[in-house]
């Protein structure tokens, strides 16, 4: 007698990733644990910075001109690691954005971060910032919007915003993505920053059928909603595995396809 196989929570459900590719390994290991067929469909690209600007930035942390560095993603930590070289380097408390990005300095640096929000935004972290004064290295995207350092310049600092790496996006997604989008075989798009989104409305073609549409915040979900998009879940807490949660929720009540 065969023994059946216990279903999974996402079997038979494809989901669209659009996080970096560098970034995105976790997520679709999570999403394959759990029976789903995650197709990768990168709608930024991350670049190297190499301005002057973060050049003397990086030298002036070395020397403790710094009061704070805040880490708003792991690819900021990435350009540290490549940039600064040793973590003794970093003469500076340490703010970070998110579990990802505070885990990936720890794995650099041997330590942990100074501060970290209790929610996963910039709005967030401004908001648990001491008050004070001093400089403040904010080493962010090049498309990042500025409302974290003129919050922080409200509480009495000097923040410093310096380019950390550039985001570029693709003209068209992946040729197994836009397949499954036409086919209409795509069940949940899903975002992990605003600039996920504005890479995929430039990039996306022909969609059939109704993909829901799963956000990692609600930054992004405002990001999705301003491009037409309707949000059906938005992830609590605002990580990996929030996101997973969500397109768990979504997907609930309805019959998969085979």
């Amino acid at each position: 007698m065969s023994r059946s196989r216990t279903p999974r929570s996402l079997d038979g459900v494809t989901v669209l990733v659009t996080r970096p590719a560098e970034r995105n390994a976790k997520m679709v290991t999570l999403l394959d644990q759990r029976g789903a067929r995650a197709i990768a469909a990168p709608t930024i690209g991350i670049r190297r910075s190499r301005s002057a600007a973060l050049t003397r930035a990086l030298r002036e942390l070395a020397d403790g001109a710094f009061t704070w560095v805040v880490l708003t993603s792991p690819a900021t930590v990435a350009m540290l690691d490549e940039r600064v070289g040793s973590a003794r380097d970093l003469r500076a408390a340490v703010a970070a954005i998110g579990d990802g990005t505070a885990e990936a300095f720890r794995r650099w640096a041997r330590r942990v971060v100074d501060l970290r929000a209790a929610t996963f935004t910039t709005t967030g972290l401004a908001r648990a910032f001491p008050r004070g004064e001093g400089r403040v290295l904010c080493a962010r995207a090049d498309i990042a919007p500025e409302g974290l350092e003129r919050a922080l310049a409200a509480k009495g600092w000097t923040p410093t915003r310096v380019d950390a790496y550039r985001t570029v996006f693709p003209t068209k997604l992946p040729k197994l993505a836009r397949e499954a989008l036409e086919a209409g075989e795509v069940d949940v798009v899903t975002f992990t920053s605003a600039s996920t989104v504005r890479g995929y409305a430039g990039a996306v073609g022909t969609v059939r059928g109704s993909p829901k549409v799963v956000c990692i915040g609600p930054v992004t979900a405002k990001e999705a909603r301003a491009h037409g998009l309707r949000v059906h879940a938005v992830a609590d807490p605002h990580t990996t595995e929030g996101l997973i949660a969500a397109i768990e929720r979504v997907i609930r009540g309805r019959r998969p396809r085979g």
